[in-house]
């Protein structure tokens, strides 16, 4: 039968109801796969990353056949393969003569530009639908957007619990409040008994996979084994089941609590399987709503759950599509110091840090804390080219796609975009991450210490991004305090902090730190 329609897949719209998918026969359709270099490579991926999502992919495709499609598989080490969606879409239409092509809306600009120059290249209608399995459309996004000089998550999220109904009673929130966030801020202690995530082994294709990885990548930043990622909507389904059983209870309390030693604590591992497309985001929200109201778990978990996967996920895919492509430009401080190598290497005195950096090489994964508090933090401290930590956690975490990971690295962490997507700058001392963790504890610097020579180097640089940013943000009603305290200080005191800070930073710039 003549083909129809030549459907692109990539790794993140691995779900059965995508768009592009709608209402076409599966007689006179050909779905294509492609594994291609120009994705691998655009920015360095961790290679656990890159297991994941191939060795996902690959299930996937299995998965379609079964249900009836016809798949056009292209694997990365395959004879004639291109290295990129253009030249595999040239390929597969030459094999197939397809009288059209459809690609749901993908996830990145670049990506979508590509694409858009389809249809001349190839000479074939190119059909690119809405991604429909956000739960806020992007012309309804530019819609609450239009004619705000600033944006604030906690007015979309509102829209959203009201569209869903999510942990709604009629009109108004369960429990009487729309955010519960001041009650989830509880550091954490070592527990015998705190859960740990779903161990799934990987099966022949994901051995593969992971074979081709080592193989093909041997001086990659990061570790591939051992392997546990969900690569299957059942493995993630399953995923999704034992987080509400074992974790969710206690995430709302301890969701911005650090361990060493424990890089999970109560969070759900969830997100790679939610933007892979393996999940869907109302489906998981329903499943946590679900323990709430059968008393399985307290408001304050569920809320601070949902709040994530309906307010901050589809808030942060709004703000990117409706400022892409200048938002990936933005650097409001003028900050470019290049990023320092211990991002990549964890070789740095600062406990926290490297604790970070050598959990995040280990297993691709950190809480959002320990990106924005910690990695983050000390970025914008520093002076961090934006652009620069960008591409390092875009490169680095299994969940990280650009849509979702760009504007909470620019926006929220690194104040980039000026306060568009954040109301202030996530800069704080050391005293927030000695209060939220046990990383201080084994630092050979002293959280305690202002300005000494084993001062900690969060504690002298939190004052001198503030005077280096002053003419910025003094304005800012969320820093009046900090700058009333400023000018509190003795003269000779403003003096020793900003002398101690230029110490650490030419340590940093000589790689001491």
């Amino acid at each position: 039968m003549p083909v129809d329609a030549l459907v692109l897949v990539t790794a993140d719209q691995l779900s059965h109801d995508l768009s592009a998918l709608d209402g076409l026969e599966r007689a006179s359709t050909v779905v294509l796969m492609v594994e291609v270099a120009e994705e691998t490579d655009y920015v360095p991926h961790h290679r656990k990353k890159m297991a994941f999502l191939l060795s996902a992919m690959r299930h996937h495709a299995e998965d379609l056949e079964r249900a009836g499609w016809s798949v056009d598989y292209v694997r990365l080490d395959a004879p004639g393969n291109t290295g990129s969606f253009g030249g595999e879409m040239e390929r597969a239409i030459d094999r197939h003569a397809p009288k059209r092509i459809r690609f749901t809306h993908p996830g990145e600009w670049r990506v979508l530009e590509m694409a858009r120059g389809w249809e001349e290249r190839f000479g074939i209608p190119v059909e690119i639908p809405e991604d429909t399995r956000f739960i806020c459309p992007t012309p309804d996004f530019s819609a609450w957007a239009k004619g705000r000089k600033v944006f604030r998550m906690e007015h979309f999220y509102r829209e959203m619990r009201r569209k869903t109904g999510f942990l709604m009673e009629g009109d108004e929130p369960a429990g009487g409040r729309w955010n519960l966030d001041a009650e989830n801020r509880k550091p954490a202690d070592a527990d015998m008994f705190m859960p740990r995530p779903l161990q799934i082994e990987p099966d022949r294709i994901t051995r593969e996979v992971l074979d081709m990885v080592a193989k093909r990548f041997p001086d990659r930043f990061g570790d591939l084994e051992p392997f546990s990622f969900p690569v299957t909507r059942t493995d993630a389904l399953r995923t999704l089941d034992h987080f509400t059983k074992t974790a969710l209870a206690r995430f709302g309390d301890y969701q911005d609590a650090m361990l060493s030693g424990e890089p999970f604590l109560y969070h759900s591992l969830l997100s790679p399987c939610l933007n892979a497309g393996l999940l869907n985001p109302l489906e998981v929200c329903s499943a946590v709503e679900d323990a709430y109201l059968a008393g399985n778990v307290p408001l304050n978990a569920a809320e601070g759950f949902i709040r994530q996967i309906i307010g901050w996920r589809e808030y942060v895919r709004g703000i990117y599509w409706l400022r892409m492509p200048d938002y990936a430009r933005e650097n409001a401080l003028q900050a470019d110091r290049p990023l320092p190598w211990f991002y990549w290497s964890g070789e740095t005195r600062m406990a926290c840090v490297s604790a970070c950096v050598r959990q995040t090489k280990a297993e691709a994964y950190a809480h959002h804390i320990q990106r924005l508090m910690v990695t983050g933090n000390f970025a914008l401290l520093a002076g961090i080219s934006p652009s620069e930590l960008h591409e390092w956690y875009l490169a680095v975490y299994a969940d990280a796609f650009e849509w979702v990971e760009l504007p909470n690295t620019l926006g929220m962490s690194q104040f980039a975009d000026g306060g568009l997507l954040g109301s202030k700058p996530y800069a704080a001392s050391g005293n927030y991450i000695g209060r939220m963790s046990d990383y201080c504890g084994n630092c050979a610097y002293d959280v305690k210490e202002k300005t000494g020579e084993t001062a900690c180097p969060f504690n002298p640089l939190y004052w001198d991004f503030l005077m280096r940013n002053r003419d910025r943000l003094k304005d800012n009603p969320r820093l009046a305090q900090p700058y009333r305290t400023w000018e509190r200080m003795s003269d000779g005191r403003r003096r020793d902090t900003l002398s101690a800070a230029r110490r650490v930073l030419a340590r940093l710039d000589e790689g001491t730190l």
